[in-house]
């Protein structure tokens, strides 16, 4: 018994580690995924690139703010020479068509995702939708105590709130690809283990862990969040 709940925590632990992760796919030649304790001084020295190469390469506002998990570009667009210029390890200027050719950060996986049937899980407005970046799902504002529901038939992997910024949180296992998360709710009604129905009832929106009643819906793929715009019916 005791062996049996260790390995469910586990479980558990490793799914809002993919959460708070934002995705762990390798990223191509030229990018660099952030990590925990990274700075940008860190990153521009590791990559041999100045810090306001790798700021104006990558658009950031606030070079003091980066996040883990996300993706930086490290070499220069298209293979182009950077004005302090790309430094090997043999100390001499690398020329442009040494400079490897970049890929597109945080790009979609080998194969395309396989359709999932989803159903919008609240009612209400959605005021913030996925971008990739800052945001990895959608946002849904409406009334204290509106029913959310389970966007797709699956079972309960997380109810809980031990991931930051998350609140009450659902996580549901809809097969071996995709994943569904259901953040910020005010009250929950399914466990860890249960199985669920598409428009079953499984929560109530609320404002738990951030400043307004809101739902933050999440649509995984692989580990990987996806927008679940895409996969939603048309309103």
């Amino acid at each position: 018994m005791l062996e049996t709940t260790r390995i469910k925590r586990l479980g558990c632990a490793a799914l809002l580690a993919l959460l708070a992760a934002c995705g762990s796919a390798p990223v191509g030649p030229g990018y660099y995924r952030v990590e925990r304790g990274d700075t940008l001084s860190k990153i521009a020295r590791g990559n041999r690139q100045s810090v306001q190469n790798i700021v104006r390469w990558n658009k950031l506002t606030n070079p003091d703010s980066i996040e883990v998990g996300q993706v930086l570009r490290v070499t220069p667009p298209g293979g182009a020479a950077s004005k302090s210029g790309a430094i090997r390890s043999g100390g001499s200027s690398a020329s442009a068509s040494a400079a490897p050719r970049p890929a597109p950060a945080d790009s979609a996986p080998a194969s395309a995702p396989a359709p999932i049937s989803l159903v919008w899980p609240a009612d209400g407005t959605v005021f913030r939708r996925f971008d990739g970046g800052n945001s990895k799902g959608i946002d849904i504002s409406a009334a204290a105590g509106t029913p959310i529901v389970a966007a797709a038939p699956g079972t309960v992997v997380y109810a809980g709130n031990g991931l930051r910024g998350y609140g009450n949180l659902l996580i549901l296992k809809h097969n071996a690809d995709y994943l569904t998360a259901y953040a910020h709710n005010r009250a929950l009604f399914v466990k860890e283990g249960e199985s669920v129905q598409r428009g079953q009832k499984i929560a109530e929106m609320g404002d738990t862990d951030t400043d307004r009643v809101m739902l933050h819906f999440e649509l995984r793929y692989q580990g990987r969040s996806i927008d679940p715009s895409k996969e939603l019916p048309p309103r």
